[in-house]
């Protein structure tokens, strides 16, 4: 990692992921940082994808980015609408380390929760991906809320229209047979199936462990649209060994871009 004062801005970092195959522009002391959460949702995307990916709600670019650095044919549109992380998706671009990915991306200033002509209108086109990949606010607003109003917007899901609202989008954007993927908590399971039923099938769940013995604090759903079979759920990803709280083997290859997270 390169500190933000080292790189002449000291209200920014320069961070590594995927073993230093790309590297992300983020706020030091403010908003959404990335994580464990965009790696794996990243990885719902098949090895090799050769298509055109919209990350919604893309923050600095770490799924799409994550996305482009382990599919070498894959183009992504990291759509965003927070001028602080618009910011840094584009430095993150900018970045010469990161090269040899930004030919095949771009940064979209959008509101995802847009709808019909107005989503047309500012960029988010009908049926304009081959595979969309989302990870919305989705603590409730019940939650203690933080004071960082740009970690909170990230974080919280202050409308309880939000989640349904990006579906919606995805929905619409993803092209016929394309594919959808959403990270969220386990609470959400039940409205997240029932907002992607009516137009995604073969819709797959992978619960997330932090640890075998414990419940799962995440859910990656991934869904075709159009596609006829039904519903099923994976083993779980569990993130920590017990002796140790290092990550798992499987965990470790899918973080760093070595892995699919749904083995394909």
């Amino acid at each position: 990692m390169v500190t933000g004062s080292e790189a002449g801005d000291a209200a920014y970092t320069t961070d590594a992921f995927h073993r230093g195959r790309f590297f992300l522009v983020q706020p030091a002391r403010k908003g959404h940082r990335a994580g464990t959460d965009a790696l794996l949702l990243a990885a719902a995307v098949p090895d090799g994808f050769s298509g055109r990916v919209a990350d919604l709600g893309a923050g600095a670019g770490a799924a799409g980015l994550a996305v482009a650095a382990r599919c070498g044919q894959a183009e992504i549109v990291l759509v965003e609408n927070a001028p602080e992380m618009l910011h840094c998706a584009r430095a993150t671009l900018a970045l010469p380390q990161n090269a040899p990915l930004a030919a095949r991306c771009a940064v979209l200033e959008a509101d995802v929760r847009l709808a019909g002509d107005a989503r047309r209108a500012a960029g988010l086109a009908d049926a304009a991906f081959d595979f969309v990949i989302l990870n919305p606010p989705f603590n409730p607003a019940s939650d203690r809320p933080s004071p960082d109003a740009l970690r909170r917007r990230a974080h919280m899901m202050e409308d309880a229209a939000l989640l349904g609202d990006w579906l919606a989008t995805a929905a619409s954007t993803v092209k016929p047979g394309g594919g959808v993927a959403i990270i969220a908590r386990p609470q959400s399971l039940d409205e997240v199936v029932s907002a992607l039923s009516p137009t995604f099938g073969a819709i797959e769940i992978r619960p997330i462990l932090p640890r075998a013995d414990k419940p799962a604090i995440r859910f990656v759903a991934r869904g075709r649209r159009g596609a006829s079979a039904g519903l099923s759920t994976l083993p779980p990803l569990v993130l920590h060994r017990e002796e140790d709280n290092r990550f798992t083997e499987e965990a470790e290859a899918i973080g760093s871009g070595r892995a699919a997270l749904f083995g394909d």
